[in-house]
């Protein structure tokens, strides 16, 4: 037997290189192409307090989710909703950018298909109101209004 193990044998198989990386170039146009679909919440913070007028943050959950803590400023449309009289007065040269609760929330980008199955610029911001909260940033908070049935 040999001193020296055969290296093949005694090396673990890796799950990272299994498949090997895209050549930069090809790699770069992904990158760049993903950015192009997605945003973050750090992001999302420096146009809005840099007052950037070109976005839109729009909140696909519900009115009450909505009202319990929301990005400042986001407008509330759920994902339910979304059609072409929900979302007649968004600007159409704005990009929008759609947020729901967090990972475990597909509301935002049911909203992103939604409303670029109606000619909207999309961008979704990743994480949502749970990575907006863990950066800490502000939260706004809208009152609702309940009307009580009246006496009879």
């Amino acid at each position: 037997m040999s001193d020296r193990t055969d290296e093949s044998f005694t090396q673990r198989a890796s799950k990272v290189l299994e498949n090997p990386p895209a050549d930069p170039s090809v790699a770069n146009i992904h990158f760049r192409t993903k950015l192009s679909f997605e945003t973050d919440p750090s992001d999302v913070y420096h146009d809005i307090t840099n007052k950037i007028s070109r976005i839109v943050v729009l909140d696909a959950r519900s009115p009450e989710t909505y009202a319990r803590g929301h990005v400042p400023g986001a407008v509330n449309v759920p994902c339910r909703a979304i059609e072409s009289s929900t979302t007649a007065s968004l600007p159409r040269d704005k990009i929008i950018v759609t947020y729901c609760d967090g990972v475990f929330c597909n509301a935002s980008t049911k909203a992103a298909a939604k409303l670029t199955a109606l000619g909207f610029r999309v961008k979704e911001m990743l994480d949502g109101m749970e990575g907006w909260r863990k950066e800490g940033y502000p939260v706004e908070e809208t009152v609702m209004q309940m009307t009580a049935p009246a006496s009879q």
